[in-house]
């Protein structure tokens, strides 16, 4: 008899994304007193290679960054020199892939700037930048430089071209690109490569997203946009794959996955949340990790539960008396304003509630401001029962309005933009009713509160 060799193997299954989850560092290795930019434009206004960190930041009379060592963390000093030689703010900054003291800025004031930082690090402000590109009409809002070639660099403005320049020479100021894309009928939200650089994908205000051969300056691929709103889209290493994050047609936000060699039907798409934060994808070719990157405007009770308020419920010579009377809470729910409280202190009753305090809990009636409180409550209350009425007795006589406007008086939409037009006000008009049982919700709950409190004070 024979018996076939068995391999071993562990009998618990390794998990390749164990080591995926970050720790936050704590106090000494963290970068504080960073004076961080207030600019609402859509970029990372920070850039990282192995030997700095750079962040965009205020400087008066036009735009700068301050480049600080990677080992130098803790609390940044108020007179750090800045690097600040634009007119305008500075919308973007990427650091050369190739040499770790070389990096590139671009500005309000349509150009582009590459700047030399000293060795070790940088001891004084400086205004003077190694090359400056001069060629956009209007504010240039994003840079990207070549992944392959060396001093070859991408720059997008608000004139809708995408200027390549070439750094490779010693004049100091450069007036003419050596190529020049314009294929965008808009503004260029981001630019993407792959990882030869053979291709570039970008992603536009017209809701497209495009694969562009970057050498001939001709459109390879492009998308409908017509089902998903694209802001950021970036390349998936050497997947031949794209990745997109935006709205979709109901303002969700949305990620999106495609085939860079076919953009009219995406490969999938997933749909997140109703917030409007803007979510930045950001890919680790080593590991083919995915990582996004956004602000939520969501708001979770679970984690925020109602917690003790900042008045007291009780007086010093209440509790001397012996009375016992739990917190009064309040919500940390934004929107909500802190509760006013009033609670009767007058002498009688306090020597009653130091004689019986049981009987005076038994035959106190509720106070006034009770009564006003469940009063305003139930009238809230009543008002959107009228209103969720008057809107299913509206659906049932088939007469939708939006904005004012009674769909059926008007004739129907003879084209799609028309058509497309009606369907925004509707959705508009949907958004406003909802912000307004919105704001009836946290009126109710805060009335409710008002009252849990009054209750509460007024039952001892």
């Amino acid at each position: 008899m024979t018996f076939a060799k068995m391999s071993w193997q562990p009998q618990y299954r390794s998990s390749k994304y164990r080591h995926v989850f970050g720790k936050p560092a704590n106090k000494e290795n963290c970068y504080d007193n960073v004076p961080i930019t207030r600019s609402v434009h859509d970029n990372h206004f920070c850039a990282v290679n192995p030997s700095f960190i750079a962040v965009v930041t205020e400087c008066a009379g036009g735009g700068a960054f301050i480049v600080i060592p990677i080992q130098q963390s803790g609390k940044l000093d108020p007179h750090y020199p800045k690097i600040c030689g634009h007119r305008g703010n500075v919308l973007d900054i990427k650091w050369n892939p190739f040499d770790d003291y070389v990096i590139a800025s671009c500005s309000e004031d349509a150009s582009v700037k590459i700047w030399d930082i000293p060795k070790p690090y940088v001891t004084k402000s400086i205004t003077n930048a190694r090359k400056e590109l001069v060629g956009h009409s209007r504010r240039v809002g994003l840079i990207e430089w070549h992944p392959t070639a060396s001093n070859i660099i991408f720059s997008t403005a608000y004139d809708y071209k995408i200027m390549i320049w070439n750094i490779d020479n010693e004049e100091p100021i450069i007036y003419s690109p050596v190529r020049t894309i314009e294929c965008h009928k808009d503004v260029i939200l981001s630019m993407s490569f792959n990882l030869d650089g053979s291709l570039m994908a970008t992603s536009c205000k017209d809701r497209k997203v495009r694969v562009i051969d970057p050498l001939k300056g001709c459109i390879i691929q492009e998308s409908d946009g017509k089902t998903h709103k694209a802001s950021k889209v970036l390349f998936l290493g050497n997947m031949k794959k794209l990745v997109s994050t935006g709205t979709s047609r109901w303002n969700n936000r949305q990620v999106v996955l495609w085939d860079q060699d076919d953009l009219s039907v995406p490969l999938h798409q997933e749909d997140l949340d109703g917030s409007s934060g803007l979510l930045f994808p950001f890919f680790d070719n080593d590991t083919d990790m995915l990582y996004l990157v956004g602000k939520s405007e969501s708001y979770q009770e679970d984690i925020y539960p109602m917690t003790a308020g900042t008045r007291p419920a009780l007086t010093a010579h209440e509790w001397l008396s012996g009375i016992n009377r739990g917190p009064l809470l309040v919500s940390l729910k934004p929107g909500l304003k802190s509760s006013q409280f009033h609670i009767a202190n007058s002498n009688e009753e306090d020597e009653l509630l130091s004689k019986e305090p049981k009987k005076l809990c038994e035959e106190k009636p509720p106070t006034k401001t009770l009564w006003e409180i469940e009063y305003k409550t139930e009238i809230i209350r009543e008002d959107r029962g009228r209103r969720r009425f008057t809107e299913k007795s509206q659906e049932t006589r088939n007469s939708l309005i939006s904005n004012g406007l009674d769909l059926f008086e008007c004739p129907a939409p003879k084209t799609e933009n028309e058509l497309l037009q009606m369907f925004y006000k509707q959705q508009e008009e949907i958004r406003r009713l909802r912000d307004q049982l919105s704001q009836r919700d946290i009126q109710i709950r805060q009335l409710e509160l008002e009252i849990k409190n009054v209750r509460n004070s007024s039952v001892y």
